[in-house]
C-alpha cells in the first residue's frame, strides 16, 4: 500500500494497476500547454519517468509544445485509464531536462524513432508526405553504420507538480477526488466534491 501522504508513490501504484488492466500504454497522458496570450493546446505524450521531482517527457523542442513552454513554462498532464475508472491530473512549472538526461533517454529509443527525430520538423508545415519520407531516408543515410546522436533541438522536460489530483469513478457520479498541493513545507491533501 503506498504512503497516503506521498502522491508520487500513489501515482506509481495507479500506474501499475493501469498496466495490468489494459493493453493500452499507461504512460500516455494529455499534455496541455498555452502560448504567451493564453491560447491553450493539448496533445498526447508519453511520460517516460516519474519521480519525486516530477513527470518527464521528451519531444522536439521546436514543436508547438516546445515553443509554448519556452514562453509559458506551466503545463498540465492528465492520465486517463478507462479500464480502471481512474484519472490522475498534475499541474506545475516545466523545466528543461539537462543534456545528460536527454541523451540517456534518446539512446533507449528504437533506431527508427531516433532517425524520425532527425527527419521530422514537428508541428512545422510539410510540403508533402514524400518530403518527410525523403528526409527520413536522408537521416538513415547520414547515420548509416553509426549510432544516431540526439538532435540538438530534441530533449526532455520535467513537469514539477504543485497540484496532483487523483480521481476515481463511483456510482451516481459520486466520484472520489483527492487533491495534493505542494508548497515549501511539502504536500498537503484535501478531498474535493465530485
Amino acid at each position: 500500500m503506498p504512503d497516503p501522504l506521498d502522491p508520487i508513490a500513489r501515482f506509481h501504484a495507479a500506474l501499475a494497476r493501469a498496466a495490468g488492466a489494459s493493453s493500452a500504454d499507461p504512460t500516455a497522458a494529455a499534455l496541455a500547454t498555452a502560448d504567451a496570450s493564453g491560447r491553450p493546446s493539448v496533445r498526447i505524450v508519453l511520460v517516460k519517468e516519474v519521480g519525486a521531482e516530477g513527470f518527464a517527457f521528451f519531444t522536439n523542442r521546436e514543436s508547438r509544445k516546445g515553443r509554448e513552454l519556452a514562453v509559458n513554462p506551466r503545463a498540465a498532464l492528465c492520465f486517463h485509464w478507462p479500464a480502471l475508472g481512474e484519472q490522475v491530473r498534475a499541474e506545475g512549472e516545466v523545466a528543461l531536462l539537462d543534456d545528460a538526461a536527454s541523451d540517456a533517454y534518446f539512446a533507449t529509443r528504437p533506431r527508427a524513432s531516433q532517425l524520425g527525430a532527425w527527419a521530422s520538423r514537428q508541428s512545422q508545415p510539410l510540403a508533402s508526405r514524400a518530403a518527410l519520407e525523403e528526409a527520413a531516408r536522408a537521416a538513415e543515410a547520414r547515420f548509416a553504420g553509426a549510432d544516431v546522436p540526439r538532435p540538438p533541438f530534441w530533449g526532455g522536460y520535467l513537469l514539477r507538480p504543485d497540484r496532483i489530483e487523483f480521481w476515481v469513478s463511483a456510482d451516481g457520479r459520486l466520484h472520489h477526488r483527492t487533491l495534493f498541493t505542494r508548497d515549501d513545507r511539502g504536500w498537503t491533501t484535501s478531498l474535493l466534491n465530485p
